[in-house]
């Protein structure tokens, strides 16, 4: 609670007190008073130094008061802690010092009674509220006394005394509930100050004044006898004793009609009853004479100078004070604010001054010059004031003129004090019971006050919209809206209000100087300030929609209304209430991100997070909760009301941000932290745009964005940061394969080391990828892709440039020679055949051949590389998939993009591989048959003849060479590293049956003898159904068996056949037997025939051989 609040419920709490030390002094609930020394009326007591604890016991017991032992009973508990007697038993404070009390009692202390008997009137602390829930309700109290009772009793005099100590006990329980007020200070009415510094009680009891009056012209006004006042009391305090919820279930208990009502207002409005009588009896005297003359055109003030004297009062100062009201009254209404001057008169507002002087002067004089002087200053007063009063200034509203004032705003705030009656006195948050009643009643000031409907609805919504802002009671709100939308429109007035209400300006001093302004004005500019003042920073004053709802109604009502008042007060007339509203939602977002940025400056110095990612965290929230809480109120007024305020947010947070995004260069943890959360920002911001919006409004909207664009930022970043990532991986797969030694991981894992660093390497530049928080595109996804790809092309590359060609060991083909049945004749060489000779030492040096083993090494090396990449290839998806499911599709393009990528993310590498296997695999056949088995193979197979010189001397080392290939090489490879060898094998045998040199020769009995080694090394590699399907090895033996079956022919058809052969060959066609002419020339030269040499040497001139 701050300190203004302090001091009101301070002075809220004295005002109470004094009114309920007066109400049981004044009454017959005290036999006796015993004045203190030196005062001689209640009014030389200060009633603040009196013990109400007392003055309550003296009233129980029906003893005498001493007011001098209830004063000094105060003083001495201001001594000792405040106590609720309704509290526990065992619980007490230690009053002396236990230092010099001695020692303790030995003996036990007295049993405690089963019975207490619990005080029905507690210390009445303010430190300490009296709780009702506590109030122990024995049967000792009457039926008349019980708190709970659901049956109203009537009540004797006799009962007095009881009643009023359980009714008294129960209204200072209601008053310590009273609810703390609220600070109003900033809500204020437009109107000038009293120059005569006429308070709020001065107010207060001048409008029950007036409002005698006006009650009187209806014949209502009667001075009600003691004992009516008595039993009026009783009814008062029964209600007031009343619990909240009986009050509601109960009707009302007062005097029905405008007596009890009276009676009502007068407790309502706090006057005491002695300021009551004293009225009514004056007024009355004020009609004694005046036949034909209604009490409301009284000049009221005047009237009661008159008719009320000293006498009347119980002292002097209580005179005095009440004659300067009086007094006051008359100055303001008719020399401060009048609405027409005294130059018609003739007279001047000094003499009238001077005049009231006068009569206030009087009281310090002798006796009967006093009296004198008193008496002639009202006689002239009266004829100064009567015609000002009745003069015609503000035209004929009401019917009769009587305008005892001409200042509005001093009328409109007397009749403001008639409208704060309506409040409940235990609850200011709740209109009376009565309070159609009362207003019925007003209407009849209406005409004393100048009021108009308009004025009335005016008022009546400022004192509750007052009230509400001092209570916060939704309820109250509710009414003061009511009434907001019952004042009428400048076309709903009549001709004589507009008139009227035109006339009716003061002029203020203002932040803005002097500024003036009409009565809606007046009323209707603070209540707009206030809500303008909510509304402009809604974020803060509004935790509730609910309650938000309703100020905006009050803003948008008030606005409608002044928009017809004077233009030159008004600045925001060409605004519209969707503008106005787009306004507020400016204004809060703005001082919402302000308070939210302060917020985060705090909070990253413990977090130690970068406060640009924290304060798009804290956006996000801001603009979750403005869309979900506020947006549907405001959006009633301003469909795109979430539009505006997303737009808004994200312009804001994008200045903040502008300058971090020019600074990233590279990706730091900042950037990390700051893009993800500014990304998903900017996508929850589109969000709300897209799904709030009216339909085709949106675009606009999202156009208007200056977007962050951090995808694409982010996606430079990456990709340097991924071109890094490559470069590494480059030379980290340099370096381990230059360390590759080529033998087995284990036996489990038969391929090389190097390959399972290199994937080593490139899980982890793909997990660092993945763990990179920033927004991607998949662009950065693609140029992954191709860099693990490259990098995999690049390690087959390397594998195949440290394998000979195959080219280098396969021995030269032998010149072709012819059958001679001589010895020792060189072969003669022609110049464009090929060199007989075999590669010399130094050749087969340098060829670079790895061993069966290391080969197999290698292709189990690929194989896994191959293997394990598209492990690799579904992990990136699967994670790509994860990450993009977290974020909402940018582009319509992505998934064509994504699609793209899929298609060819590893495929360069998988066809470089593949390609490589089959390259491997070939060469492993070849260097075996013509490099491993050249000697048995191509050198000795079919010498010097097929008889002696047969397959199966092939077979045992090809089967070794076999095993020691299916021992290492990976089951998925076996049947194409077997295939390669077999083609090679039969590659072999083409090359020894067709080019085998001059030193083999064939007949047509070696056919035979051929196609049964064509059919042992076929089943040797099917090998009974555990080497190569039984087709493939058909398949391949097939081009062999070709060859085999012209060696089976006799000379004389092989001659014919080349010989037709080489006619056809030229119109591409072929020999009757299949063959072309090349492999028939070969047959022919490896023929033991004379025949078959006569043809060559002179068909084609080859030389015989040396064999």
């Amino acid at each position: 609670m701050d300190e203004d609040n302090e001091i009101e419920l301070l002075q809220r709490y004295r005002r109470d007190r004094r009114v309920l030390l007066d109400f049981m002094l004044s009454g017959t609930l005290i036999k006796r008073v015993v004045m203190p020394p030196g005062a001689v009326t209640l009014d030389d007591v200060d009633l603040d130094q009196v013990s109400v604890d007392y003055v309550i016991n003296c009233a129980k017991k029906g003893d005498m008061l001493e007011l001098s032992e209830a004063i000094r009973e105060y003083h001495d508990g201001t001594l000792f802690p405040s106590m609720s007697n309704a509290g526990p038993t065992d619980e007490f404070f230690l009053a002396t010092n236990p230092e010099y009390s001695g020692s303790p009692p030995r003996r036990a202390p007295p049993p405690v009674p089963a019975v207490v008997s619990t005080p029905l009137v507690s210390n009445l602390s303010i430190s300490e509220p009296f709780d009702n829930e506590q109030v122990d309700e024995s049967p000792q109290l009457s039926k008349s006394q019980s708190l709970s009772s659901s049956q109203p009793k009537d009540l004797t005099v006799d009962d007095i005394d009881d009643f009023e100590d359980d009714i008294l006990d129960e209204i200072e329980s209601r008053r310590y509930s009273r609810r703390v007020l609220n600070d109003a200070s900033d809500v204020v009415l437009g109107l000038p100050t009293f120059a005569t510094g006429i308070t709020d009680d001065d107010l207060r009891e001048t409008a029950y004044e007036i409002l005698l009056a006006a009650a009187g012209a209806s014949g209502g006004l009667i001075v009600p006898s003691k004992e009516k006042k008595k039993d009026k009391k009783s009814r008062l305090m029964r209600k007031l004793g009343r619990s909240k919820t009986e009050n509601a279930a109960m009707q009302p208990q007062s005097s029905h009609g405008l007596v009890g009502l009276l009676e009502t207002m007068r407790v309502q409005m706090e006057i005491s009853e002695e300021m009551d009588i004293r009225t009514r009896r004056a007024l009355l005297s004020a009609m004694v004479g005046k036949v034909g003359k209604r009490m409301d055109t009284l000049l009221v003030p005047l009237e009661l100078l008159c008719c009320i004297s000293r006498s009347e009062f119980s002292d002097k100062k209580s005179y005095i004070k009440w004659q300067k009201r009086q007094l006051n009254m008359l100055e303001e209404g008719l020399v401060n604010h009048p609405v027409v001057g005294f130059g018609e008169s003739g007279r001047k507002a000094s003499d009238l001054r001077i005049l009231l002087a006068k009569i206030e002067e009087s009281e310090s004089l002798p006796s009967a010059t006093g009296d004198l002087q008193r008496t002639d200053g009202l006689r002239s007063l009266r004829d100064i004031a009567i015609p000002l009063a009745e003069r015609p200034a503000r035209g004929d509203l009401t019917g009769e003129i009587c305008h005892w004032a001409d200042g509005y705003h001093l009328n409109v705030r007397l009749y403001e004090k008639l409208l704060l009656s309506v409040f409940d006195v235990l609850d200011e948050g709740k209109l009376t019971e009565e309070v159609e009643e009362m207003l019925e009643l007003f209407k009849s000031t209406w005409r004393i006050l100048g009021i108009t409907e308009t004025i009335h609805y005016t008022c009546y919504a400022w004192v509750l919209f007052r009230q509400f802002v001092l209570t916060g009671e939704q309820g109250i709100l509710q009414h003061a809206i009511d009434q907001l939308k019952r004042i009428p429109l400048k076309e709903q007035r009549g001709p004589q209000e507009r008139l009227h209400l035109k006339s009716l300006r003061c002029r203020i001093q203002s932040e803005n100087g002097s500024q003036e302004l009409t009565l809606l004005q007046s009323f209707l500019l603070p209540i707009q300030k206030w809500a303008d003042t909510r509304l402009s920073d809604y974020h803060l004053h509004f935790a509730e929609g609910s309650k938000m709802e309703s100020t905006v109604v009050v803003a948008m009502v008030v606005r409608r209304l002044l928009l017809e008042e004077s233009e030159l007060a008004m600045n925001d007339t060409a605004l519209s209430d969707a503008e106005q509203i787009e306004a507020y939602i400016s204004s809060s977002i703005k001082h919402a991100f302000a308070k939210t940025l302060h917020e985060v400056e705090a909070l990253s110095n413990t977090t130690h997070e970068h406060p640009l990612a924290l304060l798009a965290d804290q956006i996000r929230m801001l603009l979750r909760k403005d869309t979900t809480t506020y947006a549907p109120i405001l959006s009633l007024r301003h469909r795109n009301a979430s539009a505006v305020s997303s737009s808004l947010l994200h312009k804001l947070y994008g200045i903040k941000l502008k300058p971090f995004l020019d600074s990233a260069e590279h990706l730091t943890e900042d950037v990390v932290s700051v893009f993800p959360a500014a990304d998903s920002l900017e996508q929850s911001i589109k969000s709300v745009i897209t799904s709030t919006c009216e339909e085709g409004s949106s675009d606009s909207y999202l156009k208007k964005l200056n977007v962050y664009k951090i995808d694409t930022i982010s996606g430079t970043l990456v990709l340097r940061w991924i071109n890094s990532q490559l470069s590494r991986i480059s030379d980290w797969v340099e370096r381990v394969f230059q360390q590759e030694k080529w033998a087995l991981v284990s036996a489990q894992q038969r391929h090389g080391s190097s390959i399972v660093e290199v994937y080593r390497i490139v899980e982890e530049t793909v997990d660092q990828f993945f763990a990179l928080k920033v927004p991607m595109r998949p662009t950065e996804l693609s140029s992954l892709f191709r860099g693990v790809d490259n990098a995999f092309q690049v390690y087959t590359k390397h594998i195949l440039d440290n394998i000979a060609d195959k080219e280098d060991i396969i021995p030269p083909v032998p010149a072709l020679t012819r059958y001679r049945k001589e010895s020792g004749i060189k072969a003669f060489v022609k110049k464009e055949l090929t060199d007989t000779r075999f590669p010399d030492v130094k050749k087969s040096i340098e060829i670079n051949v790895p061993t069966t083993p290391v080969l197999c090494i290698q292709l189990n090396t690929l194989y896994y590389a191959i293997s394990q990449l598209n492990k690799l290839e579904d992990s990136i998806w699967e994670r790509w998939t994860k990450k993009c499911q977290g974020q909402p599709a940018k582009r319509p393009t992505e998934a064509k993009s994504k699609n793209s990528i899929r298609k060819d993310s590893f495929d360069g590498s998988r066809k470089d591989i593949n390609a490589a296997i089959d390259q491997i695999c070939e060469f492993t056949g070849t260097k075996i048959v013509f490099w491993d088995l050249r000697e048995p193979f191509i050198d000795g197979l079919y010498k010097p003849s097929v008889s002696l010189s047969r397959l199966e001397a092939v077979i045992e080392p090809l089967d070794a060479v076999l095993s020691q290939l299916c021992d290492i090489i990976v089951e998925p490879l076996r049947d194409r590293v077997v295939t390669g060898l077999l083609q090679a094998s039969l590659d072999g045998l083409i090359r020894v049956v067709l080019d085998g040199g001059p030193s083999r020769l064939f007949t047509t009995a070696d056919a035979k003898l051929l196609e049964e080694d064509v059919e042992s090394l076929k089943e040797f590699f099917i090998s009974g159904g555990d080497g190569l399907p039984r087709g493939v090895v058909e398949n391949q033996v097939a081009r062999i068996r070709q060859v085999i079956k012209l060696h089976g022919y006799e000379t004389r058809e092989l001659i014919e056949d080349l010989k037709s052969a080489s006619e056809l060959e030229l119109q591409g066609g072929r020999g009757k037997l299949g063959a072309d002419t090349k492999t028939l020339i070969r047959i022919l030269c490896h023929r033991c025939d004379s025949e078959a040499s006569q043809f060559l040497k002179k068909q084609y001139k080859i030389p015989k051989s040396v064999a």
